[in-house]
């Protein structure tokens, strides 16, 4: 039975695509609304797809170019008298990796376009109905992020297995270094992907809310609004699309940096060595199916259930049967006896409690994340109070909640790499984030029906429909607020620990055994690394500030040379819109993510593998922090404007949409739209990719610099 584990891996990812079609059928089928609430769904869908093909043209060439740099330097095996290079076999890895990872976000844009409009005509019906559509387009993405990775890491590791057949012992290894190619392919199109999306939708956002609302005084989903179209285009291309590339290249990041320390276990197990290699992606699998378990879970009664709890007892569900059915996998497939990585041993009960400590850092991080954004909690309550005295004190309070809000993450996360460490050496700590990531499906169904609410309210909004249905899309919009800030959490916190696996693999392959911070090139890495976070940030923020200032332009032209749009007369010209969000997303998403690829390269091979460690130590570190704090605040800024939009008592007195602390109020939500939506749920796929590129070119730059 055990030789067949192998084959169970790619048959567990199908089964997520399976039920992915599924509930995509199902979507499609719900009632999709009146002529008017249909043709704005088709502007939305026709601008997200028109957004991703150019982005697509763009990435297509770039991915052309990176597989044959691949597959012109690599290594040739002599196998049975034949020679195979493997470094074709990497450049078409790293294709099949991008492509993957392209159609995750399709996948999940596609069921977005769809899902919103029918969840705007559900919550005509009941919150109740509502909740059920958003949640199950949220969970086509999520299982079908979740069902790529595995099927795609699991086919093709079958499949370089039976290539490399010859190679003997090298087998796994040359193996499992030509899968490096799939995930690097995916964590480079996920940069793209997030931060053009994050771009694009925050250019929309901005224009939106500072003509919109703040000068105009209407509603940022009004159809009077030129940029009301792009604003809710963005939400699908940044919040959905780039996200589920972002989470796709995570998950199989994650997986990959486990299998890469595996397969340097000493295991006399059945398997013939490959139980340690296995074993992530066998858990990632169990992920997928309870995680569909924990979705039969989401669901209300009536109009005043919680739907927070609802999605608590669904992600709960998932995570604690997923923890169980990984101790009957470690059990299963692990040998007794002990396992040795690097001079540590450990057991298969090490490795289970490691899962365990994943599993409950995630829950704490999400936790920690849920209690600095979510309405009615101190921290957004602490911004609230001090929008009454105006924008600098709002801005002020949400840089402080941002900052405050990494300690109990960061403290979490250290206590999380010692103690997994403890339990089964470099591997407790992979295997730690593998746990944690294995519910994947779940955190991005969650994660992607907030997005798709959103949208639900501006077409109710659009449609001028009765404030009922507004209410309900904004009860759903409120709790997405909150669920997109843990979800970010909960990534951060996994490419912290994937990213320092990635990097103990990144020491072994490289042929140095430590990095020592007492030379001066060393030094000199940790500072730069620590550094390019902040550049790629700005960069990120820079282009998200130049892409508005040309909205905010085109808005108050339209507003100024259309007469007629404010007495529903005439209509805007929302293709303008789409066209400035899209041209400056393409144009400004390139320098961030050539700073991610080229900066290892350079100082790989003109410094060596010790100078790149530093590096990699000073990114990784400063990266989750400026993660952390720019997710928060940003997530929290968010909620405290959505708090004046059902009013808020500040100093006995009732303030709410309008007032002058709700315009505060959405100052502070506009400088924190960069911060959550773009930069910051960027910095998890800058420390992976990063690490990623390093473990490609370590073979290469060995002995440089000593």
């Amino acid at each position: 039975m055990n030789e067949y584990v192998i084959y169970l891996v790619p048959a567990l990812g199908l089964f997520g695509l399976l039920v992915t079609a599924y509930k995509s059928a199902w979507v499609s089928k719900q009632d999709a609304g009146d002529e008017n609430m249909r043709e704005l769904a088709g502007h939305i869908a026709n601008g997200a797809m028109a957004f991703l093909k150019a982005e697509w043209k763009i990435l297509s060439i770039f991915a052309l170019i990176t597989a044959a740099l691949l597959a012109y330097s690599g290594t040739i095996h002599e196998i049975g008298g034949r020679e195979i290079h493997s470094h074709w076999l990497i450049a078409i890895a790293f294709l099949i990796g991008a492509v993957f990872s392209a159609t995750a976000g399709y996948i999940g844009m596609k069921v977005a376009t769809k899902a919103n409009v029918r969840t705007t005509q559900a919550a005509r019906t009941s919150l109740k109905q509502a909740l059920a559509v958003s949640f199950t387009g949220g969970a086509v993405m999520g299982l079908g992020v979740a069902g790529l990775a595995i099927l795609g890491l699991g086919g093709l590791f079958i499949v370089f297995l039976a290539i490399f057949a010859g190679l003997g012992p090298n087998q796994i290894k040359t193996a499992i270094e030509v899968l490096t190619g799939f995930s690097l392919g995916a964590e480079s199109i996920a940069l793209f992907a997030r931060v053009g999306g994050g771009i694009y939708t925050k250019a929309a956002d901005v224009g939106a809310d500072l003509v919109g609302k703040v000068e105009a005084g209407i509603p940022e989903d009004d159809v009077r609004n030129p940029a009301t179209i792009a604003d809710n285009v963005g939400d699908n291309v940044g919040d959905v699309a780039g996200m589920g590339a972002d989470l796709f290249g995570s998950y199989v990041a994650t997986i990959l940096a486990t299998m890469v320390l595996g397969q340097e276990i000493t295991s006399r197990d059945s398997l013939g060595g490959l139980a340690p290699i296995l074993l992530p992606m066998v858990i990632g699998g169990l992920g997928i199916v309870f995680s569909v378990v924990g979705m039969l879970f989401i669901r209300i009664s009536d109009e005043n259930s919680s739907v927070q709890n609802a999605l608590n007892i669904g992600n709960w569900s998932a995570m604690l049967l997923t923890v169980a059915a990984s101790f009957v996998a470690v059990m299963w497939i692990l040998p007794d006896g002990q396992l040795t990585l690097r001079s540590q041993s450990f057991d298969k009960w090490g490795v289970f409690y490691s899962i365990v400590v994943g599993t409950i850092v995630g829950a704490i991080m999400s936790y920690a994340t849920e209690y600095y954004t979510a309405m009615g909690k101190k921290p957004v309550d602490s911004i609230v109070q001090q929008s009454s005295t105006g924008h600098a004190t709002n801005i002020i309070a949400g840089l402080a909640v941002g900052m405050k809000s990494t300690v109990i993450p960061i403290i979490t996360l250290a206590a999380g790499i010692v103690i997994s460490y403890y339990f089964a050496g470099l591997y407790g700590v992979a295997i730690a984030a593998s746990g944690m990531m294995a519910t994947t499906a779940m955190q991005l169904a969650i994660d992607a029906f907030g997005p798709i609410a959103d949208n639900a309210g501006g077409i109710a909004e659009m449609s001028q429909l009765p404030a009922e249905v507004r209410g309900r899309t904004d009860i759903l919009d409120a709790v997405g607020n909150t669920t997109a800030a843990t979800g970010k959490g909960f990534a951060i916190a996994s490419a912290a620990l994937t990213a320092l696996a990635l990097f103990a693999a990144f020491v072994g392959i490289a042929g140095i055994d430590r990095i020592d911070i007492y030379k001066a090139p060393v030094l000199g890495g940790l500072f730069i690394g620590g550094m390019i976070p902040f550049i790629f940030s700005a960069l990120c923020i820079q282009a998200v500030g130049k892409a508005a200032m040309d909205m905010v332009n085109e808005v108050r032209r339209q507003f100024r040379e259309i007469p007629g749009i404010m007495e529903y007369k005439a209509k805007p010209e929302y293709e303008k819109c789409v066209e400035i969000s899209t041209n400056a997303s393409i144009r400004q998403m390139i320098a961030p993510g050539a700073i991610a690829l080229i900066t290892p390269v350079i100082v790989g091979f003109t410094f060596g593998p010790e100078v790149l460690g530093g590096l990699l130590a000073g990114v990784t570190v400063s990266g989750v922090l400026m993660g952390i704090f720019q997710n928060n605040a940003g997530g929290a800024w968010d909620n405290a404007k959505k708090s004046f939009e059902k009013g808020v008592e500040i100093n006995g007195e009732m303030y709410y949409k309008g007032s002058e602390p709700h315009k505060s109020s959405v100052t502070g939500d506009t400088v924190g739209d960069p911060f959550k939506d773009t930069s910051g749920p960027s910095m998890n796929i800058l420390i992976k990719l990063m690490s990623i590129v390093s473990l490609v070119i370590a073979p290469y730059i060995f002995g440089i610099g000593s």
